[in-house]
């Protein structure tokens, strides 16, 4: 844990369908068990995000999938950071992968969700929120099995939009190879 930095990290940019989030946490206080959050179970990760919002400082900002298809990935992600460095100014900030969306005064690092505490921590802000959200429209939108695959584009949802059609939150910007046939 360090006292000076704010942490970055984003769920969902793979997905074609549902939001984008991204999350910048300052960690207050330690936190045991911090790690990547595609390692964690989901008990874990909701138990972890209790204890990073009592004892930290965040902001979690989400990107409809129509922002997404409007703006694209890149400025949505861009967006976020310059917000997220905004709100804290006299941080250092560090994100997870190699590319800082052309923000300038931030350091990036492949595997900081794995490595780094405070990106390990903002990985959970930013995945719980939007599985969450995901577990919300699959109640809305059961046929399409939002609560398996949070909308990412494995064979059971691509299955789902061969029955049923695009879902009303699918990512009509990204093109999904295995369905030839116009969707949109």
């Amino acid at each position: 844990m360090s006292n000076n930095l704010c942490g970055i990290d984003e769920a969902g940019r793979g997905c074609i369908a549902g939001p984008l989030a991204v999350a910048g946490c300052v960690l207050q206080e330690e936190i045991k068990g911090l790690a990547d959050s595609k390692v964690l179970t989901p008990k874990k990760r909701e138990e972890l995000f209790g204890q990073i919002t009592a004892k930290s400082l965040y902001k979690i900002m989400l990107f409809s999938h129509d922002e997404v298809d409007e703006k694209g990935l890149s400025l949505c992600l861009k967006e976020a950071i310059l917000a997220i460095k905004e709100q804290f100014l006299e941080y250092d900030i560090l994100m997870d992968g190699n590319c800082s969306f052309g923000v300038r005064g931030i350091k990036t690092m492949i595997k900081a969700d794995a490595k780094i505490a405070e990106v390990s921590a903002a990985s959970i802000l930013a995945k719980v929120t939007r599985d969450n959200y995901m577990l919300e429209m699959d109640k809305l939108y059961p046929q399409y099995g939002f609560a398996k695959h949070k909308g990412y584009g494995c064979a059971l949802h691509v299955e789902m939009i061969r029955r049923f059609g695009a879902s009303p939150i699918q990512r009509k910007s990204f093109k999904i190879k295995a369905l030839e046939a116009a969707l949109f």
